[in-house]
């Protein structure tokens, strides 16, 4: 690493200067998060003093922690959604913010169903912005001489909606993409990028895909790092790949765009960069030819260091084919943003993907936490307001749900992420991000979370190990039409040696494995109740789950923020998945049940 002669930050060496005082910010934020919160609480009050929201608590300007705490209510979504109307509807009179409402960021619409529209202002671009700046300068602390080359990052745009008020709604990194923050962005030779703006602006998937992948391949040599914004769309990225090679090396051989991609902008700027290179196009198609793509991405970007991927909560899942096509890189998760508010980055970058943990920067919101016990759940109602935990008193080891208040209008918005308190930088938590706080699966008396969903699933195909299959991806259905209910889980499996695969009753054990590894309740309702059946596998083909991704975003899912779901009941794709099966298994036997002794 090129280290500045005389520089030095508390948290290493830095790169450059501009990195010095970067690292002294994040230093001198994280020494100081109570003072910090109770500022920007102040300020938040300060200028929404007047808005219709606020006054309807008789706050009457104040700006205190007190006041505010035991006046304004813990909200939901449900809560705000007749307000958010108006403003969606045409209403510009002051009801969250004082500032001008610019547009509408939505959700994924696959965390928990239904598509949300937060409304927004024009200066939290530059509180994002605010955090992307603190990225780069940590990753530089960890990964030496990444101004050498460039990022061969995935990105892409979404098409925009308009509400009936007129105001744009798209995801916000949609919304970032095409902001002048990012499409004019000074140079700055530790993170630029292989795709051309262009390219990431295109509306078209497969135009974006595709002129993303080629200026991939051609910069292949300069490339140091390769990344999404989720696991699943970089594994999206070597699937297209695994599809498009050979059009791809033709391009590459005759120095000729493919004419699918018919984006005036983009034919442009890869006119300049694509030359005939006969060589390049045979060694990609030497690659990728053959059946075994293990390691595909170090074969063909063999200077990469690490990828780039969001790999904690749902994503997790994925690491296993993402070793399988890295061979085994690190996976670097950098920061834990919303929708909603963006929060804090992972001042340990390069640590594994289970040790993830996010440091939440005092300056981004208000933030506050409400203790989580699945045993015994805090209530809360408008006639009984809980106590909320402030960023500065939470515990190490403890569970909570975070609860934010932002500078664009949100007061004690429930975001429904469950966060576990691992350590400290300085005075400031870090957190594991747990799960959402959702349940996905219900028959009868039974609650299964994502959290206890996905530690199933990894009990289960550990029984693969042996015949070398790894599951590629998998959802979840409550399947009631049966009598009784049952659970059906999809799972779409690689398998690596055809010679040798999983049997049936292999399968039907990994069925079984999955119920011993569900909680007491179900496995009561399945033993001592008989109110939940067996529970079912059933493998789908490959790429079922593309197409699944292909209807979600032809039904609006944002390309970048998609992440499959991890259950589903729209009838559509469960008829989608069950027309994909190849194959049935069921449990053998029931799982293991005692009653508990009660005292």
């Amino acid at each position: 690493m090129a280290i500045v002669s005389g520089l030095s930050s508390p948290l290493g060496p830095p790169a450059c200067e501009k990195d010095a005082k970067v690292l002294q910010f994040i230093d001198d934020m994280t020494k100081n998060i109570d003072p910090e919160q109770v500022k920007v609480l102040a300020e938040i009050l300060t200028r929404n003093a007047n808005t219709e929201y606020l006054q309807r608590f008789n706050i009457n300007g104040a700006i205190d922690r007190e006041t505010f705490k035991s006046k304004v209510p813990v909200v939901t979504y449900e809560d705000l959604k007749p307000d958010i109307d108006r403003i969606a509807n045409g209403d510009r009179s002051p009801i969250f913010s004082s500032h001008p409402i610019s547009e509408f960021l939505t959700s994924s619409g696959t965390s928990a169903g239904e598509r949300k529209l937060m409304p927004t202002i024009a200066d939290e671009l530059e509180r994002r912005q605010k955090l992307y700046n603190l990225l780069q300068p940590v990753m530089n602390l960890y990964v030496p001489g990444l101004d050498k080359g460039k990022g061969l990052y995935f990105l892409f745009i979404k098409a925009e909606t308009k509400t009936p008020s007129g105001l744009v709604a798209r995801p916000v990194l949609t919304s970032y993409y095409k902001s002048e923050q990012f499409k004019t962005r000074p140079y700055d030779p530790y993170n630029v990028y292989t795709s051309p703006n262009e390219t990431i602006l295109c509306v078209d998937s497969f135009q974006s895909m595709y002129s993303q992948m080629l200026c991939g391949l051609l910069m292949r040599e300069e490339v140091l790092r390769v990344g999404a914004v989720f696991a699943s769309g970089l594994l999206r990225a070597i699937r297209f790949l695994q599809l498009n090679w050979k059009q791809l090396s033709q391009d590459i051989a005759s120095g000729t765009l493919n004419p699918r991609v018919s984006d005036p902008s983009i034919r442009n700027c890869i006119s300049q960069i694509l030359k005939p290179n006969p060589q390049l196009a045979e060694f990609v198609a030497k690659e990728c030819e053959g059946e075994n793509w293990e390691g595909i991405i170090t074969r063909i970007w063999p200077n990469t260091k690490y990828l780039d991927v969001i790999v904690t909560g749902a994503m997790a899942q994925y690491i296993p084919t993402l070793d399988y096509y890295s061979g085994g890189l690190p996976k670097v998760c950098t920061m834990y943003a919303s929708s909603e508010c963006y929060f804090g980055l992972n001042l340990n970058p390069l640590c594994k993907p289970c040790e993830v943990c996010y440091t939440i920067m005092p300056n981004m919101g208000y933030f506050e936490f409400i203790p989580h016990d699945p045993v015994n759940p805090v209530q809360i109602s408008r006639d009984s307001p809980p106590h909320l935990v402030d960023l500065a008193d939470v515990e190490i080891g403890k569970e909570y749900e975070l609860v934010i208040t932002t500078y664009a209008g949100l007061c004690r918005y429930r975001v429904g992420d469950i966060l576990q308190v691992t350590g400290f930088h300085n005075s400031a938590p870090q957190f594991k991000f747990v799960r959402r706080k959702n349940v996905l699966l219900s028959i009868d008396s039974d609650k299964t979370d994502e959290s206890e969903l996905h530690t199933a699933i990894e009990n289960a195909t550990a029984l693969l190990r042996p015949y070398d299959t790894t599951l590629v991806e998998y959802t979840s259905f409550a399947d009631t039409k049966t009598i009784p209910g049952h659970y059906v889980i999809y799972w779409e499996l690689l398998v690596k040696d055809p010679a040798n695969p999983p049997s049936d009753d292999v399968l039907n054990h990994c069925c079984l494995a999955m119920e011993q590894s569900l909680n007491s309740v179900y496995r009561q309702c399945r033993v001592a109740d008989n109110s939940i059946g067996p529970l079912e596998i059933r493998v789908v083909k490959n790429g079922t789950f593309e197409e699944l991704m292909d209807y979600a975003i032809s039904r609006g899912a944002s390309i970048n923020q998609y992440k499959a779901p991890r259950c589903v009941n729209f009838t559509p794709i469960v008829e989608l998945l069950d027309s994909r099966v190849i194959s049935v298994n069921f449990s053998p036997k029931a799982p293991h049940w005692t009653p508990e002794r009660r005292r």
